[in-house]
């Protein structure tokens, strides 16, 4: 089995920051492409930022220059450091990583539980 767990989330005021992280734990091989989702009330999940095995990043618009994902192989963690956060960041976080649980194996999605950041005053 294997976990995504997601620490890092609360409440903060306007322009304050917060960095989540998100551990795997479990039978892991190998892990590839590591990201952030998130979801507002009523609205879909969208894609955050994703960091590849290979390092390259991709980000939302919305969060271009505010947000920084990292990756620590050696941990299985994932981050998302968020500055300068706007009340429209409000929304539940979730970490997804694809791996694989043994050699030659599939390469599958695993999502965390979800960890709620609250911009407001």
């Amino acid at each position: 089995q294997v976990q995504l767990v997601e620490s890092g989330g609360g409440l903060v005021q306007p322009g304050g920051s917060l960095r989540l992280s998100c551990a795997a734990s479990g039978r892991i091989f190998s892990i590839y492409d590591m990201g952030w989702y998130r979801q507002a009330p009523g609205k879909q999940r969208e894609l955050v930022a994703a960091v590849t095995s290979g390092g390259n990043r991709n980000y939302a618009d919305s969060v271009k220059g505010r947000f920084t994902i990292s990756r620590d192989n050696a941990k299985n963690t994932v981050y998302l450091q968020m500055d300068s956060l706007e009340p429209e960041d409000t929304a539940v976080y979730y970490c997804k990583m694809k791996l694989s649980t043994r050699r030659f194996g599939y390469e599958l999605d695993y999502w965390g539980q979800g960890t709620q950041v609250t911009v407001s005053s």
